[in-house]
């Protein structure tokens, strides 16, 4: 694992040691790590919704469409 030192101002480290104290994280370094997890999660999501948004349309939002989506999931959560 790589170490990076990072310069905090007296409010931020505070606020960083009392979300691991409040969290329960054994450390800042793990805050940070969850922290830098979650914008990774963040930006693949954004990126998925983008693709989403210009992707050409495949079939039509209609109660039709919902009604199919929602016969799926239950057969999935019985099986």
């Amino acid at each position: 694992m790589s170490t990076m030192n990072i310069s905090l101002p007296e409010a931020l480290k505070a606020f960083v040691d009392e979300q691991v104290s409040n969290r329960g994280f054994g450390t800042s370094s793990e805050y940070v790590r969850e922290l830098i997890r979650r914008d990774q999660e963040r930006l693949q999501l954004r990126g998925l919704l983008l693709a989403g948004a210009t992707a050409p349309v495949a079939a039509e939002a209609d109660g039709a469409y919902f009604a199919s989506l929602r016969k799926q999931v239950g057969r999935r959560s019985r099986a």
